[in-house]
């Protein structure tokens, strides 16, 4: 800084306030060779300058005794004043026994008149001046200007400081306070409110923890450490801080949550304890039926293992460890059931682990994006089975594939899929397209967008698990389907739940006013399947007829609908 300062022609500003001219005048030319030197003849013309911002002084030079306001009043002045307090001030006097008054006032340095020795002094002005330029940046490094709080590097070089000198300190918790749907504060109702709300929370947390040994930071946009004694319960903290932040702000609306890494201990760096509070934390985001979610060893453990999992998705692919399993769907109506389609299901065949369950991987890809590869390989390799059939059978077995919430971001998903009709030489009847409720949920625009065009290119619609979440009579209304598949929790429910009994024929009845086909999932018994072939349920899928199984295993099923038909033919001779 006084190297930049110096080459660059730029002078600091110093203020000598004295009511004497003659000394004044001896200081200014002793320090106006280094120094924009500015003048005032008592105090209240000091603090009118020091106030008028466009000055901006970086020192002042204060005599003691003065008319109107006397040097003691400046400092007390200044010392009050939040923008004043942190310009340094060398007091000038010829009484030696003032200087203790001084420093207790606010002064940080002393010089005796009458004045000797000019580049004594003019050093001495050097060296206030860096010492306050020193710290002021030191300060600006060490608190976020927007709530207060630490700065995250700041705040951990403060823990290890902590630690270092006070070996002997209460156990520890590292604490990480997440606030839920923030980004929905900024595009709604704007950055202002978001910062506000930003403050809030800080204003809370040092009102929260005041009474116990704890700082915090402000980490990211939406989140902040806090290390502090250890709590047996953190879930005051977010009521409390719940409660406020809702009547501060009630739409859109925002949660709060609190991961924990308790006891900290010095086998474990604090980086990594705050980071294992952030995966705890990360177990319950979005589940607002919990508050406090606490780091456990099963917790690291299975971070472990969804990293193996990322790690080894694209050689799984390239090494056909990721199989597409098939499941039959059959029709009902007719004297016997015949088969009509498949679903086409993930299966993960790891050659250290083992069978991977589709419920550990696919939410994990779910969360990070990576269920759009595994999409698309599945995609791929159903379309190539259904021509693998066709040319084997001399029959096409439609096959329906899953389109998660993330594909329909993609821009050129009716691309990729029309794509594959032409590789493998398909009709478009022939790969069905499954949605979930969720999609709706989460972007209704971007789903109806995507379905029509997929419509328009000739794509049969299912949706997928109908009534197991967003399910409602404006989604039906607004989503054009062409299948409506049942929740296999009805199904599994219906001969010993009259709700569920209800259920499944109220579904029954909507597929029928909305003129659409409806398939029963999850059909295990006889008696479930007569129950809903005599409702009027057209498709079943479950284990009564198969589980997933690979094509190899499914082809059985085909070569006995195929023989059907032939006994069928031969009947009718």
């Amino acid at each position: 800084m006084d190297s930049f300062m110096k080459t660059s022609g730029l002078k600091r500003r110093v203020l000598i306030v004295d009511d004497e001219l003659v000394n004044r005048m001896l200081v200014g030319n002793m320090l106006d060779s280094e120094y924009d030197v500015a003048y005032a003849e008592d105090g209240k013309v000091a603090i009118d300058m020091l106030e008028n911002e466009k000055f901006g002084f970086s020192l002042v030079l204060l005599d003691l005794m003065m008319p109107v306001l006397s040097g003691i009043e400046v400092l007390d002045y200044m010392r009050a004043s939040e923008r004043l307090h942190g310009v340094p001030v060398i007091v000038m006097t010829s009484d030696k026994d003032a200087e203790v008054n001084s420093i207790k006032h606010g002064a940080v340095d002393f010089i005796t008149k009458p004045f000797h020795l000019p580049e004594v002094i003019l050093a001495r002005c050097e060296r206030v001046i860096e010492l306050s330029e020193d710290k002021h940046i030191i300060h600006s490094a060490e608190k976020d200007s927007l709530t207060g709080l630490y700065t995250k590097d700041f705040f951990f070089e403060y823990i290890k400081q902590v630690e270092h000198y006070n070996s002997d300190t209460q156990s520890m918790d590292a604490v990480v306070f997440a606030i839920e749907n923030f980004h929905l504060i900024n595009e709604v109702c704007g950055r202002e409110k978001g910062n506000d709300v930003l403050k809030t929370v800080a204003d809370l947390l040092r009102k929260l923890f005041k009474n116990s040994a704890a700082f915090a930071c402000h980490a990211e946009d939406d989140m902040f450490y806090i290390y502090c004694n250890h709590r047996e319960s953190y879930t005051d903290i977010v009521d409390i801080c719940q409660e406020s932040l809702e009547e501060q702000s009630r739409s859109p609306k925002i949660f709060v949550r609190i991961g924990v890494y308790a006891e900290v201990n010095d086998v474990v760096p604090v980086e990594t304890c705050f980071e294992r509070a952030k995966l705890a934390y990360t177990r319950i985001k979005s589940d607002y039926t919990q508050k406090v979610a606490y780091y456990s060893s099963e917790l690291y453990e299975k971070a472990i293992y969804n990293e193996r999992l990322i790690a080894d998705i694209d050689d799984a692919m390239q090494n056909g460890d990721i199989r597409v399993y098939y499941q039959p769907k059959y029709a009902i109506q007719g004297k016997t059931p015949r088969l009509r389609s498949a679903e086409a299901l993930v299966r993960w065949i790891h050659p250290d682990l083992g069978m991977i369950s589709p419920g550990d991987f696919i939410p994990l890809f779910e969360s990070n994006g990576l269920i759009q590869k595994v999409d698309n390989y599945i995609w791929r390799q159903a379309a190539a089975q259904i021509k693998t059939w066709r040319d084997t059978y001399g029959v096409t077995v439609p096959v329906s594939v899953n389109v998660s919430r993330i594909d329909i971001y993609d821009p050129d998903i009716e691309g990729f899929l029309g794509g594959l009709l032409v590789e493998d030489d398909l009709k478009s009847s022939d790969l069905m397209i499954e949605i979930t409720e969720s999609a709706y949920a989460d972007n209704a625009q971007r789903l109806i967008e995507v379905i029509n065009n997929l419509r328009s290119q000739g794509f049969l619609i299912e949706m997928d698990d109908f009534g197991s979440g967003y399910s409602s009579l404006n989604m039906l209304a607004s989503i054009p389907i062409d299948v409506l598949k049942m929740d296999m929790a009805f199904i599994r429910n219906m001969e010993t739940d009259e709700k569920s009994l209800r259920l499944v024929r109220l579904v029954i009845d909507i597929a029928k006013f909305l003129e659409v086909s409806v398939v029963a999932e999850g059909v295990e018994t006889k008696s479930q399947l007569e129950l809903l072939k005599g409702m009027g349920c057209e498709y079943v899928q479950g284990y009564y007829f198969s589980g997933p199984v690979p094509p190899e295993k499914f082809a059985a099923f085909i070569e006995a609908d195929i023989r059907a038909k032939q006994k069928e033919r031969g009947k009718n001779r």
